[in-house]
């Protein structure tokens, strides 16, 4: 049988003492979950409420600019679970265009969980020294970008951008190259 968290067992106890009623209540909820999911076709994870999640993405085009494309990793930090993975093809865009918009994909995908701390790996130094205004930004077309990423940060008790090396950013990147090398 599945294990709940204990303040989640305890209110059930509240409301259906005898165990096999819980247990039973327990299989039909689970139960409705998948087939609701079976039947929208939409295998996400149910949300999560709480925590703290890490996201890592990045971006990249094959020429600058050129076919660019995005990859997003939301993690959990305790178990090392990744929770969700996307990746897309964006068209013809800079590197630091795809950049930005791989976090702003890779945003959008975690509100989902709703965690209370969100800490977001870059291998971009740039986008995450003009996030914390370090650098200014001074090409037109990334402060539309920027401006969204301030915006979906509201959704998020705490949010920090961290500079990562590229090598410890690779599932990413793998996730990227994964959808540049479908549009051969």
């Amino acid at each position: 049988m599945l294990s709940l968290p204990s303040r989640l067992e305890e209110r059930l106890k509240k409301i259906l003492p005898r165990a096999k009623d819980r247990e039973e209540f327990v299989r039909d909820a689970v139960t409705r979950a998948i087939e609701e999911m079976e039947r929208t076709g939409d295998d996400s994870l149910p949300e999560s409420i709480g925590g703290t999640l890490h996201l890592y993405t990045d971006g990249g085009s094959r020429g600058n600019p050129g076919e660019a494309a995005i990859g997003c990793v939301v993690m959990d930090p305790l178990t090392g679970k990744i929770l969700k993975e996307h990746h897309e093809t964006i068209g013809i865009q800079t590197n630091n265009v795809a950049e930005y918009r791989a976090l702003i994909a890779g945003l959008m995908i975690a509100k989902k969980f709703r965690p209370n701390r969100l800490v977001c790996h870059l291998d971009s130094e740039l986008i995450v020294k003009q996030l914390s205004g370090a650098y200014k930004v001074r090409m037109p077309t990334l402060q539309p970008l920027l401006e969204e990423i301030q915006e979906l940060k509201n959704d998020f008790g705490e949010v920090s951008f961290s500079h990562i090396p590229r090598e410890e950013n690779q599932k990413a990147d793998r996730l990227v190259n994964q959808a540049l090398d479908g549009l051969r």
